[in-house]
């Protein structure tokens, strides 16, 4: 249900955005290069889905070569967040995170221009790239009995009550006992830009990503686990331009 939502809300605003970009005043509007630093938002990840990097070169009229960086955690749809009897929360479950490191190619293309300092950029994109998965144990603190509790992984055979979790691990906790996952990456997507100066970029990404690894990733042991991704996304950039 929440993937139909984000697809209906892409296609409405690509619809809404496009339109208001076919304008007579589309002129002369070029730069040869831009940085672009973003915020991501997806359908397999938290509040915040994870964080953008690209550089971006022309090579003609319409049409921009770039590479970038994206940073994300990978989250199974059916994690759900419990509260403790002290106040914290914990996702039930789960004995691993997934990070994925994914830089990637890609070719941008321009459909529709707008006039320096006023309307809407429009362009189409598509990208490739390899990823590696950092994949780390969850941490929880877990009830033994009245007097003792450990800190210790996820195991479903050992930890049965989720009324006995206190709380997740500390920020960082176990990261050094990760593995490592390789696999590729691929997206497309429309990208509207609507900044108001021709030096800064303020734009939004919209699109689908797919990601897949050479093995299945255990984010959850008693769910099914996969290891080919899928997601709706959208990512806000600001950036510079010359």
């Amino acid at each position: 249900m929440n993937c139909r939502i984000y697809i209906f809300s892409i296609l409405f605003l690509g619809l809404s955005l496009t339109l208001h970009a076919q304008r007579e005043d589309a002129g002369n509007y070029e730069y040869d290069r831009e940085v672009l630093f973003g915020i991501n938002k997806n359908t397999n990840g938290g509040l915040i889905g994870g964080f953008s990097f690209k550089m971006a070169q022309r090579l003609d009229d319409s049409q921009f070569q770039f590479f970038g960086l994206d940073l994300a955690n990978v989250k199974n749809p059916k994690e759900v967040r419990y509260n403790t009897i002290l106040g914290n929360s914990f996702i039930f479950g789960k004995s691993n995170y997934l990070y994925s490191i994914r830089p990637y190619y890609g070719r941008e293309l321009i459909v529709f221009k707008k006039a320096p300092q006023q309307g809407v950029q429009v362009s189409v994109l598509g990208a490739v790239g390899p990823t590696v998965g950092v994949v780390a144990p969850y941490i929880i603190e877990y009830a033994v009995n009245r007097l003792e509790t450990v800190r210790e992984q996820y195991n479903p055979e050992v930890h049965q009550s989720r009324f006995n979790v206190l709380g997740p691990g500390r920020i960082f906790e176990g990261i050094g006992q990760s593995e490592f996952a390789f696999g590729g990456n691929a997206k497309a997507a429309l990208f509207f830009e609507f900044g108001v100066f021709r030096t800064n970029v303020t734009g939004l990404e919209l699109g689908y990503q797919l990601e897949g690894f050479t093995r299945e990733i255990p984010l959850m042991p008693t769910v099914e686990n996969r290891q080919l991704f899928q997601s709706v996304y959208f990512t806000f950039f600001y950036g510079f331009r010359k």
